[in-house]
């Protein structure tokens, strides 16, 4: 028996228009959405609620044509399920290679792979696109193409168009298992995927090594404190800015961030770095960020001697406002900044008071 256990909250336009419309039009409103971000409002609140209340607590899903947007509701589903056994999930082409480019999310993802309790598959071409029957056979599912999530005794796939979704459930009898079956072949068929982005815990042990534990400490409290999309790669603050200005606000040399930022950790210096190191990002990218921070006055550059050759960087916050937040307060704190106008030499623009920097005497 087929019932619809949820829906999604109209992204599309009322006169039809593509959703990808709907979700530029909305995505201007937000502050330099990420790609997580605009992933999320494409398939809506309704719909990936639906979809999280229905996988938690089932052993062994299979998910066979799994978008970005839907990633983090199956995240949130298997860490209120206790169960040994591995979820695999077969993605559309280009979402995990986004994980790569999302802190907080790609960090979680590769978390639960390292674990166990995810695997993740990417489907060839287009067949994640691909039209299909729902699991009743009584309707076509469009718009959204083949969505569906399976188990032995338990099956629910995506049913109608783009701006009104519905999770359809079949339980219990031969559909739902061969469903099931269907959705276990095409997983199997589907291409082994590798998240480009550390694990959780990796990330923040070789914070503490690389760097040191204040660091990881607010690092730790930042990526729990953020929500899936609310940090990406582009933008006027981006995950690099981010970690760039918490650096700062523990005097870290550039040269320690970069090599952190590039992977080279406890488990792979340079002589292994092409084999066993996740790359946050490629660390030349971090100069760009670095000298954006210095313009806006949150933090200075020092150049420290230390041996031979040129000197080193010392990055140092000079903010106030940057040195006296709550981890969880820092990405507001760069947004209000950023937010500030420049002059017309690129300088940061301020009233008569000028007032925000610590005084040279206090640095």
């Amino acid at each position: 028996m087929v019932s619809p256990t949820g829906t999604g909250d109209g992204d599309a336009t009322d006169d039809g228009a593509p959703v990808g419309d709907a979700v530029r039009e909305r995505g201007a409103t937000l502050t330099d959405p990420s790609e997580v971000a605009i992933a999320l409002v494409e398939y809506g609140d309704g719909l990936a609620t639906a979809v999280e209340s229905a996988l938690a607590g089932r052993s062994g899903v299979v998910a066979y044509g799994v978008p970005l947007g839907l990633l983090p509701s199956i995240l949130e589903a298997r860490k209120r399920t206790d169960d040994g056994a591995p979820w695999r999930i077969a993605c559309r082409p280009g979402a995990v290679d986004a994980l790569g480019r999302a802190l907080v999310l790609g960090t979680d993802a590769a978390e639960a792979v390292a674990d166990g309790s995810i695997v993740l598959r990417t489907l060839p071409g287009d067949e994640g696109l691909r039209d299909v029957a729902s699991v009743s056979g009584s309707a076509t599912v469009t718009g959204f193409g083949s969505l569906v999530f399976a188990t032995p005794d338990r099956a629910d796939a995506v049913a109608g168009p783009r701006q009104e979704p519905t999770l359809l459930s079949e339980t219990g009898d031969s559909t739902a298992t061969a469903v099931f079956h269907a959705a276990t072949t095409r997983f199997e068929a589907a291409t082994p995927a590798t998240v480009s982005m550390p694990s959780r815990t990796g990330l923040l042990a070789a914070a503490r090594e690389v760097l040191d534990d204040r660091f990881a400490t607010d690092l730790a409290a930042v990526l729990d404190g953020l929500d899936y999309g609310e940090l990406g790669r582009s933008g006027a603050v981006a995950d690099r800015t981010l970690l760039v200005a918490l650096a700062a606000r523990h005097d870290q040399l550039f040269r320690d961030l970069r090599r952190w930022i590039d992977g080279e950790g406890a488990a792979g210096g340079a002589s292994e770095r092409d084999v066993d190191r996740v790359a946050v990002a490629p660390s030349q990218e971090l100069t760009d960020d670095r000298r954006a921070l210095v313009r806006r006055e949150l933090i200075e550059s020092i150049k420290v001697p230390m041996g031979p050759g040129r000197p080193k960087l010392r990055l140092r916050a000079v903010d106030e406002a940057l040195l006296r937040a709550r981890p969880t307060e820092v990405l507001s704190v760069l947004r209000g900044r950023f937010a500030l106008p420049l002059d017309e030499s690129g300088t940061l623009r301020r009233g008569a008071d000028g007032g925000g920097r610590r005084p040279v005497w206090d640095r």
